[in-house]
């Protein structure tokens, strides 16, 4: 028992021994081991990650000579006690309003698309993951939702507990979007201002996150009902503006800062993605610098928000052009991971560093 507590469900992201998955377990006298587990649906798609959990945490323990573990699934009864003990109620409110919220919010805005924020979201969503800390990501582009298949979830659908929709997992954080939701990937979502709002409100309340350090809020580019609705139902979130060094997406991106600053939101600061590439001289052989879309956009941002505030809103990091960044978007692989020494993985990786020594 001791070693199953070391087992988490993927999905509700606490030890099987404390949400009584544990059905069993006898030990015979030459090492046998009998283990019978209660999923919270009969369907679950993560069944074999979490028998292979268990198959590891029992096989290394001395004297285990064999293990048969046998897979069945909660009555309503037992389902609806464990989720009425996980959110106290059956339908509790948005947890992120309360006043007593621990979870640090971060919104990541920008004025246009095709600056790069939610493969800059995604990174620095597996980088606080990285450091230990318990994230969630929310996907709040409803119309434009990537963040499934940056991550190779796109195929995945949530699981529904007594009502309640369990987050997917992917590399260690609790993720939803609108995408994992729809019958079928082409289905277009044409919905008007307040479809948006409640389908924000249901990822808010209707899902189970659990106890998070961060919530990252992948939203919209501009200065739609999306972002309205977020300063709404999410106070106390903390606002990160992406630009790019372009003057013409700087002008933009000032708008989205204006934005959230008007609807009483916290501007953290800005960030500069593609701010520049290195490449490597054909000719000497040298490293050199270009600056592909020009420079100081993230700068003139961030000293034109500074001005009309009236305090300082910094300039948080500047996200050098890496291929590996895109190529990583279309092949679910994060550049954060699988090429994490690039200049641009380094630099998503200091940024997350920093929003988690700023954490109240």
């Amino acid at each position: 028992m001791a070693a199953l507590a070391t087992v988490e469900d993927p999905e509700i992201r606490r030890p099987i021994t404390d949400l009584d998955m544990v059905d069993e377990v006898s030990v015979s006298e030459t090492g046998k081991v009998f283990v019978r587990i209660l999923l919270t649906v009969a369907g679950c798609p993560l069944r074999d990650v979490l028998e292979q959990r268990i198959g590891d945490v029992v096989a290394a323990i001395k004297g285990v000579s064999e293990l048969r573990v046998e897979i069945g699934a909660m009555s309503g009864e037992q389902r609806s006690a464990l989720m009425t003990r996980l959110r106290g109620v059956a339908q509790a409110a948005n947890p992120f309003a309360q006043s007593d919220c621990d979870t640090t919010v971060l919104a990541i805005a920008s004025g246009k698309g095709g600056v790069g924020k939610s493969s800059l979201t995604v990174n620095l969503a597996v980088a606080l993951a990285e450091l230990g800390y318990r994230v969630g990501l929310l996907d709040a582009d409803i119309y434009g939702h990537s963040v499934p298949d940056m991550l190779a979830i796109g195929d995945q659908r949530p699981n529904v507990v007594e009502d309640v929709i369990m987050p997917v997992p992917a590399y260690g954080m609790a993720v939803m979007s609108i995408g994992m939701m729809k019958e079928s990937r082409d289905q277009v979502i044409a919905w008007r201002g307040p479809m948006l709002d409640r389908a924000l409100q249901q990822f808010l309340s209707d899902v189970y996150w659990g106890e998070l350090d961060f919530l990252l809020v992948d939203l919209p580019p501009g200065t739609g009902d999306v972002a309205m609705s977020v300063a709404n139902l999410l106070p106390s979130a903390r606002v990160i503006v992406v630009t790019t060094p372009q003057v013409a997406a700087a002008e933009v991106a000032e708008r989205a800062g204006t934005m959230a600053y008007l609807l009483k939101q916290d501007v953290m600061g800005v960030v500069e993605n593609m701010s520049w590439l290195i490449t490597t001289c054909p000719h000497c052989g040298e490293n050199q610098r270009i600056d592909m879309f020009g420079s100081g956009g993230g700068a003139t941002v961030a000293n034109a928000l500074t001005e009309r505030f009236g305090h300082e809103v910094p300039l948080l990091a500047q996200i050098p052009f890496d291929e590996g960044l895109r190529a990583g978007g279309d092949t679910g692989s994060p550049i954060i991971l699988a090429e994490s020494r690039h200049p641009a993985a380094t630099a998503i990786r200091e940024l997350a560093e920093r929003l988690a020594t700023s954490r109240p």
